[in-house]
């Protein structure tokens, strides 16, 4: 490949190859990632005056990827979080490069450098035992789906599960029994 055809091609191998292939990420992440490039690729294209299918890796580099975070935060108001998404999906394209195109080592490393912002993290709520108990009372248990309401109601407020977890379960994931079993091998 030459260096102008090694970003969009690297670019497609990570979300064709490597994103959907080998780690088999979730549609939300792919998105999520998507949208990264697109807003960067945009910044970049203003920036640089190319188009993204002109843009080479040498061209992303460090200063333009913070300049384009903090465009992010200061111009489209962006939270510290949402920013770190951003650089995370940044810095997994670039992860992936590093194998694919080990000659741009040092620029691939100056952009995994770039730091994470710190921001405040508001702590966990839980609810209280009679907000639980006003919950389960919600549900109706004389009919199969207030039972079945109540039954995933306690699965979730026992053992933590995400709602897309919980509704994930298949009757193959539930073993009966008490406690946890030790793996024999």
């Amino acid at each position: 490949m030459t260096a102008n055809t090694i970003f969009p091609a690297l670019l497609q191998a990570f979300f064709t190859d490597r994103l959907l292939q080998q780690k088999q990420v979730s549609p939300h992440t792919v998105a999520s990632y998507r949208d990264t490039f697109c807003l960067l690729l945009r910044y970049a294209q203003q920036r640089l005056h190319k188009t993204p299918a002109k843009l080479t890796l040498a061209e992303l580099n460090a200063p333009l990827i913070i300049a384009f975070l903090n465009h992010l935060q200061q111009e489209r108001g962006t939270s510290a979080r949402s920013r770190n998404v951003r650089l995370a999906a940044i810095h997994s394209f670039f992860q992936y490069a590093a194998l694919q195109a080990p000659n741009y080592s040092g620029l691939i490393e100056q952009v995994l450098a770039i730091p994470s912002m710190r921001y405040e993290r508001n702590p966990i709520e839980f609810l209280t035992h009679a907000e639980i108990e006003a919950l389960l009372a919600a549900t109706d248990q004389d009919t199969w789906i207030g039972r079945r309401d109540r039954t995933l109601l306690l699965l979730a407020l026992q053992t933590g599960l995400r709602v897309s977890e919980l509704i994930g379960l298949r009757w193959q994931d539930i073993v009966l029994g008490t406690g946890a079993r030790a793996l024999s091998g």
